[in-house]
Protein backbone atom coordinates (compact mmCIF):
# COMPACT_ATOMS: atom_id res chain seq x y z
CA UNK A 1 0.00 0.00 0.00
CA UNK A 2 1.22 3.50 -0.81
CA UNK A 3 1.26 5.05 2.66
CA UNK A 4 1.79 8.55 1.28
CA UNK A 5 -1.75 8.52 -0.06
CA UNK A 6 -3.19 7.42 3.26
CA UNK A 7 -1.57 10.17 5.34
CA UNK A 8 -3.05 13.58 6.04
CA UNK A 9 -0.78 16.52 5.32
CA UNK A 10 -1.10 20.23 5.92
CA UNK A 11 0.46 23.39 4.59
CA UNK A 12 -0.23 27.10 4.32
CA UNK A 13 -1.41 28.22 0.89
CA UNK A 14 -4.20 30.06 -0.89
CA UNK A 15 -7.54 28.46 -1.59
CA UNK A 16 -6.70 28.46 -5.32
CA UNK A 17 -3.42 26.65 -4.66
CA UNK A 18 -5.28 24.17 -2.47
CA UNK A 19 -7.62 23.31 -5.37
CA UNK A 20 -4.60 22.61 -7.57
CA UNK A 21 -3.11 20.45 -4.82
CA UNK A 22 -6.33 18.41 -4.71
CA UNK A 23 -6.17 17.97 -8.47
CA UNK A 24 -2.56 16.79 -8.22
CA UNK A 25 -3.51 14.22 -5.60
CA UNK A 26 -6.19 12.90 -7.94
CA UNK A 27 -3.66 12.71 -10.82
CA UNK A 28 -5.60 15.15 -13.00
CA UNK A 29 -3.36 16.21 -15.92
CA UNK A 30 -5.84 18.44 -17.78
CA UNK A 31 -8.36 21.14 -16.94
CA UNK A 32 -10.67 22.44 -19.66
CA UNK A 33 -12.35 25.82 -19.68
CA UNK A 34 -12.69 29.40 -20.84
CA UNK A 35 -10.72 31.94 -18.75
CA UNK A 36 -12.67 34.39 -16.61
CA UNK A 37 -11.75 37.17 -14.23
CA UNK A 38 -13.76 35.62 -11.40
CA UNK A 39 -11.31 32.73 -11.03
CA UNK A 40 -7.99 34.28 -12.05
CA UNK A 41 -6.22 33.07 -8.87
CA UNK A 42 -7.07 29.48 -9.81
CA UNK A 43 -5.77 29.96 -13.35
CA UNK A 44 -2.60 31.47 -11.90
CA UNK A 45 -2.12 28.50 -9.58
CA UNK A 46 -2.57 26.06 -12.49
CA UNK A 47 0.02 28.05 -14.43
CA UNK A 48 2.52 27.39 -11.62
CA UNK A 49 1.88 23.62 -11.66
CA UNK A 50 3.77 21.85 -14.48
CA UNK A 51 1.82 18.58 -14.13
CA UNK A 52 -1.52 20.21 -15.05
CA UNK A 53 -2.22 21.67 -18.48
CA UNK A 54 -5.10 24.09 -18.98
CA UNK A 55 -6.88 23.58 -22.32
CA UNK A 56 -8.42 26.95 -23.17
CA UNK A 57 -11.53 26.42 -25.29
CA UNK A 58 -13.47 28.78 -27.54
CA UNK A 59 -16.79 28.21 -25.74
CA UNK A 60 -17.73 26.72 -22.41
CA UNK A 61 -20.02 24.10 -23.94
CA UNK A 62 -17.10 22.81 -25.98
CA UNK A 63 -14.89 22.77 -22.88
CA UNK A 64 -17.46 20.75 -20.94
CA UNK A 65 -17.81 18.23 -23.77
CA UNK A 66 -14.01 17.89 -23.89
CA UNK A 67 -13.93 17.19 -20.16
CA UNK A 68 -16.80 14.70 -20.48
CA UNK A 69 -15.15 12.88 -23.40
CA UNK A 70 -11.85 12.77 -21.52
CA UNK A 71 -13.58 11.35 -18.45
CA UNK A 72 -15.49 8.71 -20.45
CA UNK A 73 -12.20 7.62 -21.98
CA UNK A 74 -9.98 7.55 -18.89
CA UNK A 75 -12.67 6.75 -16.27
CA UNK A 76 -11.09 9.58 -14.25
CA UNK A 77 -12.93 12.82 -13.46
CA UNK A 78 -12.97 15.41 -16.19
CA UNK A 79 -12.29 18.89 -14.79
CA UNK A 80 -13.88 21.95 -16.37
CA UNK A 81 -13.81 25.61 -15.32
CA UNK A 82 -15.83 28.69 -16.19
CA UNK A 83 -16.75 32.11 -14.89
CA UNK A 84 -19.89 33.05 -12.96
CA UNK A 85 -23.41 32.80 -14.34
CA UNK A 86 -22.68 33.32 -18.04
CA UNK A 87 -19.90 30.76 -18.35
CA UNK A 88 -21.71 28.38 -16.05
CA UNK A 89 -24.85 28.56 -18.19
CA UNK A 90 -22.85 27.86 -21.33
CA UNK A 91 -21.27 24.71 -19.91
CA UNK A 92 -24.46 23.39 -18.31
CA UNK A 93 -25.16 21.16 -21.35
CA UNK A 94 -21.96 19.25 -20.59
CA UNK A 95 -22.99 18.89 -16.95
CA UNK A 96 -26.36 17.50 -18.02
CA UNK A 97 -24.62 15.07 -20.38
CA UNK A 98 -22.32 13.89 -17.59
CA UNK A 99 -25.34 13.44 -15.32
CA UNK A 100 -27.39 11.38 -17.79
CA UNK A 101 -24.33 9.45 -18.98
CA UNK A 102 -22.99 8.74 -15.46
CA UNK A 103 -19.64 10.37 -16.22
CA UNK A 104 -17.37 11.63 -13.40
CA UNK A 105 -16.84 15.38 -13.67
CA UNK A 106 -15.79 18.16 -11.31
CA UNK A 107 -16.83 21.68 -12.31
CA UNK A 108 -15.14 24.74 -10.79
CA UNK A 109 -17.08 27.96 -11.30
CA UNK A 110 -16.01 31.45 -10.39
CA UNK A 111 -18.64 33.33 -8.38
CA UNK A 112 -19.17 36.98 -7.50
CA UNK A 113 -17.53 38.42 -4.39
CA UNK A 114 -19.20 37.25 -1.19
CA UNK A 115 -20.10 40.85 -0.25
CA UNK A 116 -22.02 41.21 -3.51
CA UNK A 117 -24.05 38.01 -3.21
CA UNK A 118 -27.85 38.32 -3.22
CA UNK A 119 -27.64 41.86 -4.67
CA UNK A 120 -27.96 40.73 -8.29
CA UNK A 121 -24.27 41.35 -8.74
CA UNK A 122 -22.56 41.32 -12.13
CA UNK A 123 -23.34 37.94 -13.79
CA UNK A 124 -24.63 36.61 -10.46
CA UNK A 125 -26.49 33.28 -10.40
CA UNK A 126 -27.08 31.02 -7.40
CA UNK A 127 -24.87 28.36 -8.94
CA UNK A 128 -25.47 25.65 -6.35
CA UNK A 129 -29.24 26.00 -6.86
CA UNK A 130 -28.91 26.35 -10.64
CA UNK A 131 -27.09 23.02 -10.97
CA UNK A 132 -28.74 21.24 -8.06
CA UNK A 133 -31.01 18.98 -10.11
CA UNK A 134 -28.52 18.07 -12.86
CA UNK A 135 -25.50 17.40 -10.64
CA UNK A 136 -24.79 14.78 -8.02
CA UNK A 137 -23.85 17.57 -5.65
CA UNK A 138 -23.47 21.35 -5.92
CA UNK A 139 -21.81 23.47 -3.25
CA UNK A 140 -20.61 27.04 -2.77
CA UNK A 141 -17.45 27.38 -0.68
CA UNK A 142 -17.67 30.16 1.94
CA UNK A 143 -14.41 29.62 3.86
CA UNK A 144 -10.98 29.17 2.34
CA UNK A 145 -9.84 26.66 4.95
CA UNK A 146 -12.63 24.27 3.90
CA UNK A 147 -11.36 24.02 0.33
CA UNK A 148 -9.47 20.71 0.82
CA UNK A 149 -12.44 19.12 2.60
CA UNK A 150 -15.04 20.17 0.04
CA UNK A 151 -12.94 19.72 -3.10
CA UNK A 152 -11.73 16.28 -2.06
CA UNK A 153 -15.34 15.40 -1.26
CA UNK A 154 -16.26 16.62 -4.75
CA UNK A 155 -13.78 14.22 -6.35
CA UNK A 156 -15.01 11.36 -4.17
CA UNK A 157 -18.66 12.08 -4.92
CA UNK A 158 -18.04 12.35 -8.65
CA UNK A 159 -16.40 8.91 -8.76
CA UNK A 160 -18.25 6.85 -6.15
CA UNK A 161 -21.56 5.05 -6.58
CA UNK A 162 -23.12 6.06 -9.89
CA UNK A 163 -20.51 8.49 -11.28
CA UNK A 164 -21.61 11.97 -12.23
CA UNK A 165 -20.87 15.70 -12.16
CA UNK A 166 -20.19 17.78 -9.06
CA UNK A 167 -20.27 21.59 -9.17
CA UNK A 168 -18.13 23.76 -6.88
CA UNK A 169 -18.94 27.50 -6.75
CA UNK A 170 -15.98 29.69 -5.78
CA UNK A 171 -16.59 33.31 -4.69
CA UNK A 172 -13.74 35.41 -6.05
CA UNK A 173 -12.73 36.68 -2.58
CA UNK A 174 -12.29 33.11 -1.30
CA UNK A 175 -9.76 32.02 -3.94
CA UNK A 176 -6.84 34.32 -2.94
CA UNK A 177 -7.38 33.85 0.82
CA UNK A 178 -4.61 32.00 2.66
CA UNK A 179 -5.15 29.36 5.32
CA UNK A 180 -3.59 26.29 6.87
CA UNK A 181 -4.89 23.60 4.50
CA UNK A 182 -5.29 20.02 5.68
CA UNK A 183 -5.46 17.36 2.94
CA UNK A 184 -6.69 13.82 3.21
CA UNK A 185 -5.76 10.85 0.99
CA UNK A 186 -6.70 10.64 -2.68
CA UNK A 187 -9.98 9.04 -3.69
CA UNK A 188 -10.31 5.28 -3.58
CA UNK A 189 -13.48 4.24 -5.40
CA UNK A 190 -15.69 1.98 -3.28
CA UNK A 191 -16.44 -1.41 -4.90
CA UNK A 192 -19.32 -3.01 -3.00
CA UNK A 193 -19.88 -6.70 -3.62
CA UNK A 194 -23.17 -8.65 -3.61
CA UNK A 195 -24.16 -10.78 -0.64
CA UNK A 196 -24.25 -14.59 -0.82
CA UNK A 197 -28.05 -14.37 -0.66
CA UNK A 198 -28.04 -12.10 -3.73
CA UNK A 199 -25.92 -14.60 -5.64
CA UNK A 200 -28.16 -17.50 -4.63
CA UNK A 201 -31.25 -15.68 -5.93
CA UNK A 202 -29.60 -14.99 -9.28
CA UNK A 203 -28.46 -18.59 -9.53
CA UNK A 204 -31.99 -19.85 -8.91
CA UNK A 205 -33.51 -17.58 -11.59
CA UNK A 206 -30.81 -18.45 -14.14
CA UNK A 207 -31.19 -22.16 -13.46
CA UNK A 208 -34.93 -21.91 -14.26
CA UNK A 209 -34.48 -19.75 -17.40
CA UNK A 210 -34.89 -20.94 -20.97
CA UNK A 211 -33.69 -17.82 -22.78
CA UNK A 212 -31.58 -15.53 -20.55
CA UNK A 213 -30.13 -12.26 -21.82
CA UNK A 214 -27.65 -9.71 -20.45
CA UNK A 215 -28.15 -6.00 -21.21
CA UNK A 216 -24.82 -4.37 -20.37
CA UNK A 217 -24.44 -0.64 -19.75
CA UNK A 218 -22.00 2.01 -18.65
CA UNK A 219 -21.60 0.52 -15.18
CA UNK A 220 -19.62 -2.30 -16.77
CA UNK A 221 -17.23 0.24 -18.26
CA UNK A 222 -17.00 2.29 -15.05
CA UNK A 223 -16.01 -0.78 -13.05
CA UNK A 224 -13.66 -2.00 -15.81
CA UNK A 225 -15.60 -5.25 -15.96
CA UNK A 226 -15.46 -5.83 -19.74
CA UNK A 227 -13.10 -8.81 -19.51
CA UNK A 228 -15.01 -10.32 -16.61
CA UNK A 229 -18.24 -9.98 -18.59
CA UNK A 230 -16.69 -11.93 -21.46
CA UNK A 231 -15.63 -14.65 -19.01
CA UNK A 232 -19.13 -14.74 -17.49
CA UNK A 233 -20.85 -14.90 -20.89
CA UNK A 234 -18.53 -17.68 -22.05
CA UNK A 235 -19.00 -19.76 -18.90
CA UNK A 236 -22.80 -19.66 -18.98
CA UNK A 237 -23.27 -19.06 -22.71
CA UNK A 238 -25.55 -16.07 -22.11
CA UNK A 239 -26.01 -13.62 -25.02
CA UNK A 240 -25.08 -9.99 -24.38
CA UNK A 241 -26.63 -6.81 -25.76
CA UNK A 242 -25.17 -3.31 -25.38
CA UNK A 243 -27.30 -0.57 -23.83
CA UNK A 244 -27.74 2.67 -25.78
CA UNK A 245 -24.39 4.05 -26.93
CA UNK A 246 -22.33 1.60 -24.88
CA UNK A 247 -21.16 -0.30 -27.98
CA UNK A 248 -17.69 -1.20 -26.72
CA UNK A 249 -18.94 -2.81 -23.51
CA UNK A 250 -18.69 -6.24 -25.18
CA UNK A 251 -16.80 -7.33 -28.33
CA UNK A 252 -19.20 -7.01 -31.25
CA UNK A 253 -17.49 -9.93 -33.05
CA UNK A 254 -17.95 -12.29 -30.09
CA UNK A 255 -20.22 -15.28 -30.84
CA UNK A 256 -22.49 -14.26 -27.94
CA UNK A 257 -22.98 -10.62 -28.92
CA UNK A 258 -26.62 -9.97 -29.86
CA UNK A 259 -26.67 -6.29 -30.82
CA UNK A 260 -27.16 -2.72 -29.63
CA UNK A 261 -30.33 -1.30 -28.12
CA UNK A 262 -30.52 2.19 -29.55
CA UNK A 263 -32.50 4.47 -31.82
CA UNK A 264 -33.96 2.72 -34.84
CA UNK A 265 -32.74 -0.71 -33.76
CA UNK A 266 -33.46 -3.40 -36.35
CA UNK A 267 -36.58 -5.45 -35.44
CA UNK A 268 -34.57 -8.67 -35.73
CA UNK A 269 -32.34 -7.49 -32.88
CA UNK A 270 -35.29 -6.36 -30.78
CA UNK A 271 -36.74 -9.87 -31.22
CA UNK A 272 -33.95 -11.15 -28.94
CA UNK A 273 -35.33 -9.10 -26.05
CA UNK A 274 -38.89 -10.08 -26.85
CA UNK A 275 -38.01 -13.79 -26.77
CA UNK A 276 -35.92 -13.59 -23.58
CA UNK A 277 -37.57 -14.86 -20.39
CA UNK A 278 -34.84 -13.59 -18.02
CA UNK A 279 -33.06 -10.27 -18.39
CA UNK A 280 -29.95 -9.46 -16.39
CA UNK A 281 -29.60 -5.67 -16.55
CA UNK A 282 -25.97 -5.03 -15.66
CA UNK A 283 -24.81 -1.50 -14.93
CA UNK A 284 -27.59 0.16 -16.92
CA UNK A 285 -30.35 2.48 -15.77
CA UNK A 286 -32.64 0.98 -18.45
CA UNK A 287 -33.16 4.31 -20.15
CA UNK A 288 -35.98 5.35 -22.44
CA UNK A 289 -33.89 4.61 -25.55
CA UNK A 290 -32.41 1.32 -24.33
CA UNK A 291 -35.89 0.02 -23.48
CA UNK A 292 -37.47 1.40 -26.67
CA UNK A 293 -39.75 3.83 -24.83
CA UNK A 294 -40.05 1.48 -21.84
CA UNK A 295 -41.81 -1.19 -23.88
CA UNK A 296 -39.53 -4.20 -24.36
CA UNK A 297 -39.17 -5.39 -20.77
CA UNK A 298 -42.61 -6.85 -20.12
CA UNK A 299 -44.23 -8.37 -17.04
CA UNK A 300 -43.81 -11.93 -18.34
CA UNK A 301 -40.04 -11.63 -18.01
CA UNK A 302 -37.95 -12.15 -14.90
CA UNK A 303 -35.60 -9.23 -14.22
CA UNK A 304 -32.32 -9.10 -12.34
CA UNK A 305 -31.14 -5.50 -12.02
CA UNK A 306 -27.53 -4.98 -10.93
CA UNK A 307 -26.33 -1.42 -10.43
CA UNK A 308 -23.95 0.30 -8.05
CA UNK A 309 -26.62 2.91 -7.25
CA UNK A 310 -29.56 1.69 -5.18
CA UNK A 311 -31.73 4.56 -6.44
CA UNK A 312 -31.44 3.20 -9.99
CA UNK A 313 -32.86 -0.20 -9.06
CA UNK A 314 -36.63 -0.22 -9.36
CA UNK A 315 -36.75 3.34 -10.73
CA UNK A 316 -38.11 2.13 -14.08
CA UNK A 317 -38.94 -1.56 -13.57
CA UNK A 318 -39.56 -3.50 -10.38
CA UNK A 319 -36.95 -6.29 -10.48
CA UNK A 320 -37.34 -9.84 -9.20
CA UNK A 321 -33.82 -9.46 -7.80
CA UNK A 322 -32.17 -6.08 -7.23
CA UNK A 323 -28.48 -5.93 -6.35
CA UNK A 324 -26.74 -2.69 -5.40
CA UNK A 325 -23.11 -3.55 -6.11
CA UNK A 326 -20.13 -2.96 -8.37
CA UNK A 327 -20.57 -4.70 -11.73
CA UNK A 328 -17.13 -6.31 -11.72
CA UNK A 329 -17.43 -7.56 -8.16
CA UNK A 330 -20.88 -8.94 -8.91
CA UNK A 331 -19.76 -10.82 -12.00
CA UNK A 332 -16.79 -12.29 -10.14
CA UNK A 333 -19.09 -13.50 -7.38
CA UNK A 334 -21.56 -15.00 -9.87
CA UNK A 335 -18.82 -16.95 -11.64
CA UNK A 336 -19.14 -19.55 -8.87
CA UNK A 337 -22.73 -20.45 -9.84
CA UNK A 338 -23.47 -24.08 -10.71
CA UNK A 339 -25.42 -23.58 -13.93
CA UNK A 340 -25.85 -25.94 -16.87
CA UNK A 341 -27.06 -23.87 -19.86
CA UNK A 342 -30.01 -25.19 -21.84
CA UNK A 343 -30.13 -22.20 -24.17
CA UNK A 344 -26.97 -22.57 -26.26
CA UNK A 345 -28.86 -23.04 -29.52
CA UNK A 346 -30.99 -19.96 -28.89
CA UNK A 347 -27.97 -17.85 -27.93
CA UNK A 348 -26.14 -18.86 -31.10
CA UNK A 349 -29.20 -18.07 -33.23
CA UNK A 350 -29.52 -14.58 -31.77
CA UNK A 351 -25.89 -13.77 -32.62
CA UNK A 352 -26.46 -15.05 -36.14
CA UNK A 353 -29.45 -12.71 -36.46
CA UNK A 354 -27.29 -9.80 -35.30
CA UNK A 355 -24.68 -10.68 -37.90
CA UNK A 356 -27.29 -11.04 -40.63
CA UNK A 357 -28.72 -7.54 -40.21
CA UNK A 358 -25.44 -5.81 -39.30
CA UNK A 359 -23.07 -7.25 -41.88
CA UNK A 360 -22.04 -4.79 -44.57
CA UNK A 361 -21.70 -6.26 -48.05
CA UNK A 362 -21.68 -2.97 -49.91
CA UNK A 363 -22.26 -2.65 -53.62
CA UNK A 364 -22.32 0.31 -56.01
CA UNK A 365 -26.07 0.57 -55.39
CA UNK A 366 -25.62 1.33 -51.68
CA UNK A 367 -25.56 4.87 -50.34
CA UNK A 368 -22.42 6.68 -49.27
CA UNK A 369 -23.15 6.11 -45.57
CA UNK A 370 -22.76 2.34 -45.94
CA UNK A 371 -19.57 2.75 -47.98
CA UNK A 372 -18.06 5.02 -45.33
CA UNK A 373 -18.82 2.58 -42.51
CA UNK A 374 -17.18 -0.20 -44.51
CA UNK A 375 -14.12 1.97 -45.21
CA UNK A 376 -13.75 2.99 -41.58
CA UNK A 377 -13.89 -0.67 -40.60
CA UNK A 378 -11.27 -1.61 -43.21
CA UNK A 379 -8.94 1.35 -42.65
CA UNK A 380 -8.95 2.02 -38.91
CA UNK A 381 -7.06 -0.24 -36.51
CA UNK A 382 -9.22 -2.23 -34.09
CA UNK A 383 -8.25 0.01 -31.17
CA UNK A 384 -9.24 3.27 -32.93
CA UNK A 385 -11.68 5.36 -30.92
CA UNK A 386 -14.82 6.83 -32.47
CA UNK A 387 -17.04 9.57 -31.09
CA UNK A 388 -20.33 10.71 -32.50
CA UNK A 389 -22.59 13.71 -32.33
CA UNK A 390 -26.36 13.50 -32.20
CA UNK A 391 -28.09 12.97 -35.53
CA UNK A 392 -29.53 10.43 -37.93
CA UNK A 393 -26.11 9.90 -39.56
CA UNK A 394 -25.17 7.99 -36.39
CA UNK A 395 -27.74 5.33 -37.25
CA UNK A 396 -25.36 3.86 -39.82
CA UNK A 397 -22.54 3.81 -37.27
CA UNK A 398 -24.71 2.13 -34.65
CA UNK A 399 -26.08 -0.43 -37.10
CA UNK A 400 -22.97 -1.41 -39.02
CA UNK A 401 -19.63 -0.46 -37.42
CA UNK A 402 -18.21 -3.29 -35.25
CA UNK A 403 -16.55 -2.30 -31.98
CA UNK A 404 -14.30 -5.21 -31.10
CA UNK A 405 -12.05 -3.69 -28.42
CA UNK A 406 -12.83 -1.90 -25.16
CA UNK A 407 -12.28 1.88 -24.87
CA UNK A 408 -13.07 2.47 -28.54
CA UNK A 409 -16.34 4.42 -28.39
CA UNK A 410 -17.49 7.66 -26.76
CA UNK A 411 -20.99 8.97 -27.41
CA UNK A 412 -23.68 10.97 -25.61
CA UNK A 413 -26.59 8.95 -24.25
CA UNK A 414 -28.07 12.38 -23.46
CA UNK A 415 -28.31 13.01 -27.21
CA UNK A 416 -26.58 16.40 -27.01
CA UNK A 417 -25.79 18.09 -30.32
CA UNK A 418 -22.35 19.62 -30.66
CA UNK A 419 -20.81 16.77 -28.65
CA UNK A 420 -18.85 14.73 -31.19
CA UNK A 421 -15.83 16.86 -32.08
CA UNK A 422 -15.06 18.37 -28.63
CA UNK A 423 -15.47 14.95 -27.01
CA UNK A 424 -12.98 13.61 -29.55
CA UNK A 425 -10.43 16.20 -28.35
CA UNK A 426 -10.84 14.93 -24.79
CA UNK A 427 -10.60 11.32 -25.95
CA UNK A 428 -7.44 12.02 -27.97
CA UNK A 429 -5.79 13.61 -24.93
CA UNK A 430 -6.73 10.49 -22.99
CA UNK A 431 -5.37 8.14 -25.67
CA UNK A 432 -2.73 10.10 -27.65
CA UNK A 433 -1.52 6.99 -29.48
CA UNK A 434 -4.93 5.95 -30.79
CA UNK A 435 -6.52 7.29 -33.96
CA UNK A 436 -9.62 9.24 -32.89
CA UNK A 437 -12.40 9.90 -35.38
CA UNK A 438 -15.41 12.14 -34.69
CA UNK A 439 -18.58 11.67 -36.71
CA UNK A 440 -21.00 14.61 -36.95
CA UNK A 441 -23.81 16.01 -39.02
CA UNK A 442 -23.58 19.52 -40.41
CA UNK A 443 -26.10 20.79 -37.82
CA UNK A 444 -24.31 19.42 -34.77
CA UNK A 445 -20.82 20.18 -36.04
CA UNK A 446 -21.62 23.87 -36.44
CA UNK A 447 -22.71 24.11 -32.80
CA UNK A 448 -19.15 23.64 -31.53
CA UNK A 449 -17.10 24.05 -34.72
CA UNK A 450 -15.00 26.76 -33.08
CA UNK A 451 -13.23 24.05 -31.06
CA UNK A 452 -11.46 23.00 -34.25
CA UNK A 453 -9.16 25.96 -33.59
CA UNK A 454 -8.63 24.59 -30.07
CA UNK A 455 -7.49 21.33 -31.66
CA UNK A 456 -5.06 23.16 -33.94
CA UNK A 457 -3.67 25.39 -31.19
CA UNK A 458 -3.10 22.44 -28.84
CA UNK A 459 -1.90 20.02 -31.54
CA UNK A 460 -4.69 17.49 -30.99
CA UNK A 461 -4.87 15.51 -34.26
CA UNK A 462 -8.46 14.27 -34.52
CA UNK A 463 -10.22 13.34 -37.76
CA UNK A 464 -13.68 14.87 -38.12
CA UNK A 465 -16.10 13.34 -40.61
CA UNK A 466 -19.01 15.72 -41.30
CA UNK A 467 -22.08 14.31 -43.05
CA UNK A 468 -23.54 17.34 -44.79
CA UNK A 469 -27.15 17.27 -46.01
CA UNK A 470 -27.84 20.96 -45.28
CA UNK A 471 -30.54 20.28 -42.72
CA UNK A 472 -31.34 19.22 -39.17
CA UNK A 473 -31.98 15.69 -40.40
CA UNK A 474 -33.33 14.01 -37.27
CA UNK A 475 -35.84 16.77 -36.65
CA UNK A 476 -36.80 16.77 -40.33
CA UNK A 477 -37.50 13.04 -40.08
CA UNK A 478 -39.85 13.55 -37.12
CA UNK A 479 -41.37 16.53 -38.90
CA UNK A 480 -42.17 14.37 -41.93
CA UNK A 481 -43.59 11.65 -39.69
CA UNK A 482 -45.95 14.02 -37.90
CA UNK A 483 -46.53 16.79 -40.46
CA UNK A 484 -45.74 15.31 -43.90
CA UNK A 485 -44.49 17.68 -46.58
CA UNK A 486 -44.61 20.66 -44.21
CA UNK A 487 -41.02 21.77 -43.65
CA UNK A 488 -40.45 24.48 -41.04
CA UNK A 489 -37.05 25.51 -39.71
CA UNK A 490 -35.11 22.36 -40.54
CA UNK A 491 -33.50 23.40 -43.84
CA UNK A 492 -30.03 24.90 -43.43
CA UNK A 493 -27.74 26.94 -45.62
CA UNK A 494 -24.53 25.88 -47.26
CA UNK A 495 -21.26 25.76 -45.31
CA UNK A 496 -17.91 24.97 -46.96
CA UNK A 497 -16.51 22.85 -44.14
CA UNK A 498 -13.19 22.11 -45.86
CA UNK A 499 -12.59 25.83 -46.31
CA UNK A 500 -13.70 26.52 -42.75
CA UNK A 501 -11.16 23.96 -41.50
CA UNK A 502 -8.38 25.54 -43.54
CA UNK A 503 -9.23 28.98 -42.16
CA UNK A 504 -8.23 27.90 -38.62
CA UNK A 505 -5.17 25.92 -39.68
CA UNK A 506 -6.67 22.43 -39.97
CA UNK A 507 -6.66 20.22 -43.05
CA UNK A 508 -9.91 20.11 -44.99
CA UNK A 509 -11.23 17.76 -47.67
CA UNK A 510 -14.51 17.26 -49.48
CA UNK A 511 -15.85 13.87 -50.50
CA UNK A 512 -18.62 13.57 -53.06
CA UNK A 513 -17.90 9.86 -53.59
CA UNK A 514 -16.76 6.87 -51.56
CA UNK A 515 -13.48 6.85 -53.51
CA UNK A 516 -12.78 10.47 -52.57
CA UNK A 517 -13.53 9.69 -48.93
CA UNK A 518 -11.16 6.72 -48.93
CA UNK A 519 -8.35 8.86 -50.32
CA UNK A 520 -8.99 11.66 -47.81
CA UNK A 521 -9.11 9.24 -44.88
CA UNK A 522 -5.80 7.64 -45.85
CA UNK A 523 -4.19 11.08 -46.14
CA UNK A 524 -5.58 12.19 -42.79
CA UNK A 525 -4.33 9.02 -41.08
CA UNK A 526 -0.81 9.78 -42.30
CA UNK A 527 -0.84 13.53 -41.64
CA UNK A 528 -1.42 13.39 -37.88
CA UNK A 529 -3.10 16.81 -37.94
CA UNK A 530 -6.61 18.04 -37.09
CA UNK A 531 -8.60 17.20 -40.20
CA UNK A 532 -12.14 17.70 -41.47
CA UNK A 533 -13.57 15.45 -44.19
CA UNK A 534 -16.85 16.81 -45.50
CA UNK A 535 -19.13 14.13 -46.95
CA UNK A 536 -22.00 15.30 -49.13
CA UNK A 537 -25.13 13.25 -48.50
CA UNK A 538 -28.57 13.18 -50.05
CA UNK A 539 -31.44 14.71 -48.09
CA UNK A 540 -33.72 12.02 -49.44
CA UNK A 541 -31.88 9.22 -47.56
CA UNK A 542 -32.88 10.61 -44.20
CA UNK A 543 -32.32 7.49 -42.07
CA UNK A 544 -30.99 3.95 -42.21
CA UNK A 545 -34.43 2.49 -42.86
CA UNK A 546 -36.38 5.15 -44.77
CA UNK A 547 -36.28 7.88 -47.38
CA UNK A 548 -38.34 11.06 -47.13
CA UNK A 549 -40.57 9.78 -49.94
CA UNK A 550 -41.19 6.51 -48.12
CA UNK A 551 -42.12 8.38 -44.92
CA UNK A 552 -44.54 10.60 -46.85
CA UNK A 553 -46.09 7.64 -48.66
CA UNK A 554 -46.68 5.80 -45.40
CA UNK A 555 -48.35 8.90 -43.97
CA UNK A 556 -50.67 9.05 -47.01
Amino acid sequence: MDTTKATQTSSTMTAAQAIVECMKREDIPFAFGVPGESYLPLLDAIGDEPSIHFISARHESGASFMAEGYAKSTLKPGVVMATRGVGASNLSIGVHTAFQDSTPMVVFLGQVHSKFRNREGFQEVDLDRYFGHIAKWAVEVQDADRIPELVQRAFLTAQSGRPGPVVVSLPEDVLPAESDMVFGPATVKPKPAPSPEDADEVEQLLAEAEKPLIIAGGGVKSSQAEDTLVTFANRYHVPVMAAFRRHDVFPNDHPLYAGHLGLGTNPAILETVKEADLIIALGTRLSEVTTQDYTIITTNKQLVHIDINMDTIGKVYRPNVGIAADANETLRTLLTMDIHPRWKGWADTRHQEYERVSRLNVSHNDGIHQHIMAMLNRTLPADALLTNDAGNFAGWLHAHYPFTKKHTYVGPTSGAMGYGMPAALGAKLAFPNKPVVALSGDGGFMMTVQELETAVRNHIPVICVVFNNNMYGTIRMHQELQYPEKVVGTDLGSVAFADLAASVGADGYTAESSEAFAESLETAMQADRPTVIEVFTDKEQISVSSTITQIRNRAK
